[in-house]
């Protein structure tokens, strides 16, 4: 029976930031994470996860940025659908220094992870797509706008953040099948 490996990456757009990596099997349990900030640890997290295995690799961070400015289609898009739900997307092209060329391309490249939407992944095809967990949020968890778990700005101090991390985790809970106990 051929192993399927679906990746979760929070791509730090610079390595001085750290990069959350997870690993889940084909029934969605998760079978490893961590935080990195190489290239070099993203690869071994990896290989040690998803050596052999079907690779599907969802990476939240730019993979194809071929404008030299202004946004990509897909995020006027998300922007225009998500805005009023604060889920728009930060706009990636090459006049800024960390597009140019994108790491989430240059990791891509480097695992051999074909960043086409259309392919098929496969045993000698392990595929990656780019995802934005924001709008995915408001629309899964049915939200009139993002739950802010993420520091962003002085406003937001680690007892907020707690909370709102809270709130994200009870929500997982509620939309799930099974109990993840999060709060275990």
């Amino acid at each position: 029976m051929t192993t399927v490996v679906h990746l979760g990456i929070d791509l730090a757009w610079s390595h001085r930031n750290r990069t959350g990596v997870a690993a889940l099997d084909v029934d969605g349990r998760l079978v490893g994470s961590g935080s990195v900030r190489s290239d070099d640890e993203i690869a071994a997290f990896v290989d040690a996860h998803a050596r052999g295995a079907v690779v599907v690799a969802a990476v939240d961070a730019p993979l194809v940025v071929p404008n030299a400015t202004g946004q990509r289609p897909c995020e006027a898009q998300v922007t225009r659908e998500f805005r009023a739900f604060h889920a728009g997307c930060h706009p990636a092209n090459r006049s800024w220094p960390w597009f140019d060329p994108p790491r989430g391309e240059v990791l891509a490249e480097r695992l051999g992870w074909d960043v086409d939407p259309t392919t098929p992944p496969g045993l000698d095809r392990p595929v990656a797509v780019e995802v934005y967990p924001h709008p995915a949020m408001v629309t899964l968890f049915d939200l009139d706008t993002v739950i802010p778990y993420k520091q962003r700005g002085p406003a937001r101090d680690v007892p907020r953040l707690r909370v709102a991390l809270g709130d994200l985790l009870a929500q997982m809970e509620k939309h799930c099948e099974d109990p993840l106990a999060l709060g275990a």
